[in-house]
């Protein structure tokens, strides 16, 4: 099964949020990415698994998102 999922950082909160339309009740965040994406590799089937009776293996397609703003130049 191949799986989709986002990663967007929150500049407010200052997280990285995983979230997925392909892995029911997927929603994970952390301060680190790298953090994020082993989090993701873990719980991935076992939410596969509790909500979708899917047992197999999992292939994660990870498609991150980071926008940040410029400084203002004052002169």
């Amino acid at each position: 099964m191949k799986c989709t999922v986002a990663l967007v950082w929150d500049d407010e909160a200052k997280v990285w949020i995983a979230d997925s339309n392909d892995i029911p009740g997927l929603c994970l965040e952390s301060s680190s990415f790298d953090e994020l994406i082993e989090d993701v590799r873990f719980t991935a089937p076992e939410m596969l698994l509790l909500n979708c009776q899917y047992e197999g293996p999992v292939y994660l397609i990870f498609e991150a998102v980071r926008i940040a703003v410029g400084m203002e130049i004052v002169s």
